[in-house]
């Protein structure tokens, strides 16, 4: 198999691996989105919370995605700048029916995007707004709104509605993502 690898990797037949991470508060969908991305037969039947965090891979039509999928608690969001170096893109989940805590995710985000480690990078940002198929989940036009996104213009960025149980949305952004990510290795 070794060889193989190393012939498909001259060849540029192997997929480029890229390290994404994917952040957002508790009980906003990271982990049911990221399981539904992988292929059927490796997705989990029982979601459980995150604690800390967890390494889930996945592959796309042209890239291997490696992803930091964090705990949105509270007690474990201090744990994200650790890993923002190595992330050259990100994923952020929000719970489209969560009003309440739409302020919150917003001052995470803020502090994400003011990190020293982000700052200056020009890295994809793909939002989810996730659950939209409960009753009081606002547009994604409107999440959009609520977290000030036309603000951010040093970085690529996209949202997409989306129903991460029934995968709904999914695809768009990552192949959005994968767009981007091949845009800035090229």
């Amino acid at each position: 198999m070794g060889l193989l690898d190393r012939l498909s990797g001259l060849l540029g037949l192997k997929k480029k691996e890229v390290h994404v991470l994917c952040l957002g508060l508790d009980n906003s969908g990271k982990t049911t989105i990221i399981n539904k991305l992988k292929p059927s037969n490796a997705q989990s039947q029982d979601i459980v919370p995150t604690i800390g965090f967890s390494i889930e891979k996945f592959k796309s039509s042209s890239l291997s995605f490696t992803v930091f999928d964090m705990s949105g608690q509270g007690r474990y969001r201090n744990l994200w700048e650790h890993y923002y170096k190595d992330g050259q893109a990100i994923i952020f989940v929000i719970d489209s029916s969560d009003r309440l805590r739409m302020v919150v995710a917003k001052e995470e985000l803020d502090t994400l995007l003011n990190h020293p480690d982000i700052k200056h990078r020009r890295i994809p940002i793909l939002f989810f707004a996730n659950k939209m198929d409960l009753r009081d989940a606002v547009t994604s036009v409107k999440v959009s709104q609520l977290l000030c996104l036309e603000n951010i213009k040093d970085k690529p960025w996209h949202i997409c509605a989306s129903d991460a149980i029934k995968g709904e949305g999914l695809q768009e952004g990552v192949d959005w993502l994968q767009d981007q990510i091949q845009a800035v290795k090229t």
